[in-house]
């Protein structure tokens, strides 16, 4: 059976398409978006792809065009006789195979160009981070500084950065879609990324594992923060000192006392009370963009007496710590006892916005879920289960000898909170 389509059915049929392409073409705010201009890096991404889409397009609509009007005019028509065979045309065949070679010629150079680029080596005055995948957390460490922590990476804006990629079991892909990337890490290589936040002032960014990597792929996260020179000199300063138990006492408030000098009739002020050392600078959360915060559930089977976390005791908690299963996985500096480099470096924890690779918010409650059972609150985590009662994960019965209690996961709280 023989159909005819008149144009007016044809427009019915593309009615749908155009309407989907329209809907698609709507714009709105991607604030992971690999188009924003705040490196180099994405800006030449972005003049890359905007080059393949235009010549795409032109090469698309000539051949829908083409494809549309052989159709329509040489349809199968009722009585028509069998349409003449054409064997070949040299004509048709140079420019069919000319065309492309000068498109694919237009996109390949710059691409090519951007290629070398980047695989060139970063300016000398570029900030170093070294960036090492485990399952699946993300360690940083900053050689020029001597500074290791964990899933949080300050860097300085309008300064270049230069990241080392490596891994220490599977292969994993680091980025940052809002600055430049990504970029595979692969084991017993070092791969390279760098490019330079210019555009971005004071910003936080969501990064990502984007190579499968096992259960918890999708939970291998960390946040980036772009801040200004002094800043960044600050948190770099503070972080590469040692944690400090317990904390020194606030700095005295009060004017310096008047006393009598010595022979004299004369006063002079008395020695001021040494402050205690800087926090450091953090970047402030009230900043931190709606999409950079985390929100994900405590699961419901999970139970924890919160009552407890206002009543936690550090010093209690030191102790218990400093004793327990985490220090034979952790490192704080500044505490003999944990020095652990398996598991994330702790030493600075409280100054961290998130915990569990990005996946929680960094507070009490969250902390102490976490603690309690890692592998409930992030499934396929490596961390050991430690809260008594509890299911290990490996042997599949209650934590019992060396489990904690609610108690005592509160004390540590208390004591990891004091960790700034």
């Amino acid at each position: 059976m023989t159909r005819n389509f008149r144009p007016r059915q044809l427009v019915r049929a593309a009615l749908p398409a155009l309407l989907l392409l329209a809907i698609a073409a709507c714009g709105g705010n991607y604030p992971n978006s690999t188009f924003l201009p705040n490196t180099e890096f994405n800006r030449d991404l972005t003049a890359t792809w905007n080059t393949m889409m235009f010549w795409g397009t032109i090469v698309f609509v000539v051949v829908e065009v083409i494809l549309i009007v052989a159709i329509v005019r040489y349809r199968r028509r009722p009585g028509t006789p069998e349409p003449k065979h054409v064997h070949g045309n040299t004509l048709m065949e140079i420019t069919w195979t000319v065309l492309p070679l000068v498109v694919l010629g237009i996109i390949a150079v710059p691409t090519v160009r951007y290629i070398w680029k980047y695989q060139a080596p970063a300016p000398a005055d570029a900030l170093k981070v070294q960036v090492i995948g485990h399952q699946w957390w993300w360690e940083f460490k900053y050689p020029q500084y001597n500074v290791s922590t964990a899933n949080e990476v300050y860097l300085q804006a309008g300064r270049a950065v230069e990241f080392e990629l490596r891994t220490v079991d599977v292969i994993h892909s680091f980025w940052i879609p809002a600055l430049g990337g990504k970029r595979d890490l692969i084991n017993n290589k070092t791969n390279i990324l760098w490019f330079t936040p210019d555009s971005t002032g004071e910003q936080s960014f969501i990064g990502s594992c984007n190579e499968y990597c096992g259960d918890s792929h999708a939970n291998m996260r960390f946040r980036a923060y772009t801040v200004n020179a002094a800043n960044f000199e600050s948190w770099a300063r503070h972080q590469a000192a040692n944690a400090v138990f317990p904390p020194p006492p606030p700095a005295a408030t009060e004017a310096a006392t008047a006393v009598p000098a010595a022979n004299t009739g004369a006063t002079q002020p008395a020695p001021a009370p040494a402050a205690a050392p800087s926090t450091g600078f953090e970047f402030p959360r009230e900043q931190m963009g709606a999409h950079t915060l985390p929100s994900t559930p405590i699961p419901a089977s999970l139970k924890f007496n919160e009552a407890l976390l206002a009543n936690g005791d550090a010093t209690r908690g030191f102790e218990t710590y400093s004793r327990s299963l985490c220090i034979g996985c952790h490192t704080i500096r500044g505490n003999p006892a944990s020095r652990s480099p398996i598991g994330p470096d702790l030493t600075h924890l409280a100054s961290r916005h998130t915990i569990a690779a990005g996946l929680f918010p960094n507070d009490a409650k969250h902390l102490a879920y976490w603690i309690k059972n890692a592998v409930a609150m992030k499934p396929g985590a490596k961390m050991q289960v430690v809260g008594k009662g509890e299911i290990d994960a490996v042997t599949k019965k209650p934590v019992a000898a060396g489990g904690l209690t609610d108690e005592q996961i509160a004390d540590i709280v208390a004591y990891l909170r004091t960790l700034k």
